[in-house]
């Protein structure tokens, strides 16, 4: 720190501070305010339910004055030692973690504490009126008006202790569904992350057998792959891509495998309502690579691949000829990886259907609400 930074410090500090002491002088004045007013009005209601005829004369509302203040100190007492009582707890034993012991440490605490509170302030405010000299205290009596201020003390502990269980409860279920939403946000991540590697290395993999084979066919093949690439880039971060937009690259990456293949894959796309219909992005593409990754496509068994959208549902089938040592395609990268991002997107499942001579797998087609 260079001397001048040393000296605005020292010379903007005490306003900084005073400030900041300003801030927390407001704050409490806020929470005093309100908590007086909030008291002033359980005083008022309390002497209105105990005493209504007094309100109908002025010489009913001067004689209810002690009984006010009684009535106020007594609130204030009892809901500034709840207040105090639940915020020790707060921070001791946790209502999610230990519920039952945490009420029976909250209702026996409180409860002594109202009792003893009230008992001092109906002895008080009883001798302070004259009823009674030190050298004769009626015991009884003063135990007797104490069970009076005891039940608004149940009344409070209700109040502080519902209250406090629910914003634990409500914090509780806030920190929960955060550390879901981001773990669910990482896998899903991690799900989408897949598919850029196995994309491109399905794609060079073919290239490099292609370039042995045909160098104008592997130039166009380069030239489809470049533009599919770039979309597979777009997409990478989007939860969910439009039917038509997922349908456009589906066409345009049979056509780059039509390059390779020729004669030996034939497909066809077969859509209706694209606009209000989505899916994950690249699903198409790891379906359609599953099928000619496991299948064989050739001059005398052609590779058959539909892509049909049913109401709800996107079918995309291919003719069943597995290569030498597949049984099934039912498993692998592709299917799982569609499997969990419906998962994390939405309640509904992918359908896989094998028979004998067809591999079926239909797609929910999803909507957004806004």
């Amino acid at each position: 720190m260079n001397l001048y930074s040393e000296l605005a410090l020292f010379y903007y500090l005490p306003t900084m501070l005073k400030k900041s002491s300003s801030k927390k002088s407001q704050g409490l004045w806020n929470n005093l305010r309100s908590f007086l007013i909030i008291n002033l009005c359980i005083a008022i209601i309390l002497v209105i339910f105990f005493c209504p005829k007094c309100f109908l004369s002025w010489d009913g509302i001067v004689g209810v004055i002690p009984d006010f203040f009684y009535s106020f100190i007594i609130t204030m007492a009892l809901s500034f030692g709840g207040s105090k009582i639940e915020d020790y707890y707060d921070q001791r034993i946790s209502w999610i973690s230990y519920p039952l012991k945490r009420l029976i440490c909250t209702i026996l605490t409180y409860l002594v504490y109202s009792f003893v509170v009230s008992f001092i302030i109906v002895f008080s405010f009883a001798y302070l009126q004259g009823q009674f000299n030190l050298s004769k205290i009626p015991w009884s009596s003063i135990l007797d008006f104490t069970f009076v201020p005891m039940q608004i003390a149940f009344v409070f502990m209700a109040i502080f202790t519902t209250r406090s269980w629910l914003l634990e409860w409500r914090k509780s279920a806030i920190e929960a569904e955060q550390l879901r939403s981001e773990k669910l946000a990482s896998q899903y991540q991690g799900l989408k992350d897949q598919l850029n590697p196995h994309f491109l290395f399905n794609s060079l993999n073919v290239l490099s057998n292609l370039v042995y084979e045909d160098a104008d066919r592997s130039a166009a093949f380069i030239q489809k792959l470049s533009k599919i690439y770039r979309y597979v880039l777009d997409v990478q971060h989007e939860e969910l891509i439009s039917l038509e937009e997922e349908a456009a690259f589906a066409r345009n990456f049979l056509q780059l495998q039509k390059i390779r293949f020729e004669d030996s894959l034939e497909f066809n796309i077969q859509l209706q309502q694209v606009n209000k219909y989505f899916l994950p992005p690249l699903s198409l593409q790891l379906l359609l690579e599953n099928a000619i990754k496991h299948n064989i496509a050739s001059q005398e068994n052609p590779l058959f691949i539909h892509i049909i959208q049913k109401e709800d549902e996107l079918w995309v089938s291919n003719t069943l000829q597995l290569k030498s040592g597949n049984t099934t395609t039912n498993k692998g990268i592709g299917l799982e990886n569609i499997r969990l991002r419906y998962l994390h997107l939405s309640n509904k499942k992918i359908t896989i259907t094998q028979t004998q001579d067809e591999f079926l797998v239909q797609l929910p087609l999803l909507k957004i609400f806004k």
